[in-house]
């Protein structure tokens, strides 16, 4: 509760470029509407929305009294339904209720200006319902109007995390009550809007692309780091349907998209949206032509990969996963670099991270061809016996897992004269002291396994590992002798000291 309420008192300027902060904002902040409402004395500019449509001059639907000690409400003309008006009057009414749109409310008391905000709604609603029918075909200015009004509503300074209020850097992220943006009730509809604009087949994407731009496609990405699960929810689908129907701007979203896991990565590890950005991307990974480009593959190396690294994997594991293994099944080749880059970012103490590993480990194995496999094979199976004799139980567990997996086994089988004397001992480990019922169960029956494969190779490793014990075994017998004579000539040292001093 502490830190919704401390949410409300600020709010988060966008991470942006300062030449598209200013190239972008000023469309939608100063010249085309986008007031907001508060508690003072405000004004409504619409003067450049003065424009002529059919031959009228349409004037603005928004009248502004002057404000009194607490603030007047906007005074709302009272439009007609679409369907009360000739066919040809519609654009002209389709702009006038556009304006009505542009006009912001704050939403921090949500009783203030009530009636002026659902006239608003339901505005917004019928605008959507208007655009979904295909009725009338949209105008280039009307289009524009639209983006504009769009731009308005939802291009805004996102309230601060609650980690910036308090001051923690130290906040588990999975423990945060998310912040519900309470404007919710215009944004739902505004972004819907969005959605059915760029979905719809009377949109022309050749006169689209002049409103939806790369700096509409930059603010949309910054928004990304919103709280709020349902707008996240939203901008993920209408990011997709822009990817999909827009081709031209595919590589600059690849490439935004990039930046901001840069900056995640190496600069903040706090950012609301990376699971919706890794979806979006699940989605272009598998769109992506055999034999993949050098640029996507450098995308996995120095993107992808690194987004392990940090310690919130958790909440975005799931999609990255996904978008890791389509990459070694559209190139199996990519297996050894996706294994190595695994290993080289292997958790040592989280041992939560490192059961999602080992569950990647074995999706990104499945695809894995016997060549590759060669290739890692001993630091891959060395890590895989640290996590054999790992004290926590479910990592010891989803290690003895993989054994499970038919394909995995085909492909120990195959270099079993390598894999055998490296797990050799971590077997032997679990099943004279491992703590743990289930794990000595599961190691009993890979030891079987590994028997029924190669007895004869099986009773080498034993050997082996018998006759290292040993070797052990007299090694630190001789350490304690050795002990024992430094003990004894410092003690005899010692002795004759005190009987200098005595005489």
């Amino acid at each position: 509760m502490f830190n919704k309420i401390m949410k409300r008192g600020g709010r988060k300027v966008p991470k942006s470029d300062d030449n598209d902060h200013a190239a972008f904002s000023s469309p939608y902040r100063s010249g085309h509407g986008g007031s907001v409402v508060s508690n003072s004395n405000f004004t409504v500019n619409h003067t450049s929305r003065s424009a002529s449509y059919g031959g009228t001059q349409t004037q603005s639907p928004i009248a502004v009294a002057a404000g009194g000690a607490g603030g007047s409400p906007p005074q709302i003309e009272n439009l007609p339904l679409f369907r009360d008006v000739p066919v040809p009057e519609r654009p002209s009414l389709f702009v006038r209720k556009l304006q009505i749109c542009s006009f912001v409310f704050e939403f921090s008391d949500t009783l203030k200006f009530a009636r002026e905000k659902e006239t608003k709604r339901q505005t917004l609603l019928e605008l959507a319902d208007f655009i979904q029918s295909g009725s009338t075909r949209l105008s280039e200015q009307a289009q524009e109007e639209l983006i504009l009004m769009i731009g308005a509503n939802i291009f805004r300074c996102l309230p601060p995390a609650s980690h910036e209020n308090t001051g923690s850097e130290n906040g588990d992220p999975e423990e945060e009550d998310p912040y519900l943006d309470p404007s919710w009730p215009h944004l739902q509809i505004v972004y819907e809007l969005l959605l059915r604009y760029i979905v719809s087949c009377d949109t022309d994407t050749k006169i689209a692309k002049r409103y939806i731009d790369h700096s509409f496609v930059v603010r949309l990405l910054e928004l990304f780091d919103s709280e709020d699960p349902r707008e996240r929810d939203y901008l993920k689908t209408i990011l997709h349907r822009i990817y999909g129907k827009f081709m031209v701007h595919r590589p600059f979203v690849r490439k935004a998209i990039n930046n901001i896991f840069y900056r995640f990565i190496f600069e903040t590890e706090r950012h609301n949206g990376i699971a919706e950005l890794l979806e979006i991307l699940g989605s272009i990974i598998n769109g992506f032509a055999v034999p993949m480009k050098e640029e996507h593959k450098l995308f996995l190396i120095r993107a992808l990969i690194p987004l392990h690294k940090p310690k919130s994997v958790s909440l975005y594991h799931q999609q990255l996963s996904y978008c890791i293994t389509q990459f070694v099944e559209k190139d199996y080749k990519l297996a050894g670099t996706v294994i190595r880059g695994l290993l080289k970012y292997w958790p040592v103490i989280n041992c939560q991270k490192e059961v999602l590993f080992l569950g990647e480990l074995e999706e990104v194995l499945e695809a894995t061809h016997s060549s590759e496999f060669h290739r890692c094979v001993i630091p891959l199976f060395k890590q895989i016996a640290r996590c054999l004799n790992s004290p926590h139980f479910q990592v010891a567990e989803r290690a003895l897992f993989l054994w499970n997996n038919d394909h995995i086994v085909s492909l120990i089988a195959q270099n079993r004269g390598t894999v055998f004397p490296i797990i050799y001992c971590a077997l032997e480990k679990n099943m004279r002291g491992h703590w743990n019922q289930a794990v000595h169960g599961l190691t009993s029956n890979v030891r079987k396994m590994f028997l029924d494969m190669d007895g004869e190779l099986f009773e080498e490793c034993e050997q082996q590992y018998i006759e290292k014990e040993a070797r052990d075994k007299d090694e630190a017998e001789h350490r304690q002798v050795v002990w024992r004579r430094l003990e004894a000539a410092a003690a005899a040292i010692t002795s004759t000291e005190d009987m200098v001093l005595a005489n």
